[in-house]
């Protein structure tokens, strides 16, 4: 099972920043996951909430602004790719408006890094699997009622490949159709060492996990 930092170890480190990466990869982690925006000077900035902490919209927002508002530096995507070449990278664009942006600098990369690409916006997924050779997820916050039928319309798609799953939704039956099919499961929301014990004896392709530590002492 690999092992991803949820938006690098922010328990050291402002979450989506370049230290929390360096913390996550220092820790041994097989990957890192972190989020992507677009901010109103066209940068695919890596940033999870769509408010900063005073109310304002990201995307009305320049990066520097954003990061007055942060109180840290905030790298964008070109950045991280290059800063850390050697770590598998699940890479989740919040919403469209990002893509472009997005997709330009995962083209420049995609043949020199290993890449995952993950939205809530499945639009977004089947928008990366036509325009570039990166392998693809859908991430769902709910448990469909056939999860067949959801693999079925991404046939033609052949880089969309996994489902990554929250937690409080987990179906071991789900699960199962899914790994059938051919496809890879990831689960992100997991917290207390119960619930990551659990991920482990799922056979899972991937855990995104805020507390790596509680997996990687597993392995120690």
């Amino acid at each position: 099972m690999l092992l991803f930092a949820h938006r690098g170890y922010h328990a050291e480190a402002p979450e989506n920043s370049l230290a929390a990466f360096e913390a996550a990869i220092k820790l041994g982690v097989d990957g890192i996951e972190t989020d992507v925006r677009l901010s109103r000077d066209g940068l695919p900035v890596i940033i999870h909430d769509r408010l900063t902490p005073r109310k304002r919209a990201v995307a009305e927002l320049t990066r520097r602004e954003i990061e007055s508002d942060l109180g840290h530096s905030v790298p964008v995507l070109n950045e991280i790719l290059d800063a850390f070449p050697d770590v598998l990278w699940n890479i989740e664009v919040k919403n469209p408006e990002a893509w472009p942006a997005a997709s330009k600098v995962l083209a420049q990369f995609q043949a020199r890094r290993r890449l995952v690409v993950t939205s809530f916006r499945h639009d977004v997924v089947k928008r990366c699997a036509e325009e570039l050779a990166i392998d693809c997820g859908l991430l769902l916050a709910h448990r469909p009622l056939d999860v067949s039928a959801v693999m079925a319309a991404c046939a033609t798609h052949t880089h969309i490949r996994a489902i990554a799953w929250d937690y409080n939704i987990l179906d071991d039956a789900v699960l199962r159709a899914v790994a059938a099919g051919g496809w890879g499961n990831y689960v992100y929301g997991a917290i207390t060492q119960a619930e990551h014990q659990r991920c482990v004896a799922l056979g899972l392709t991937g855990l995104i996990t805020d507390h790596p530590p509680l997996i990687l002492q597993e392995r120690a």
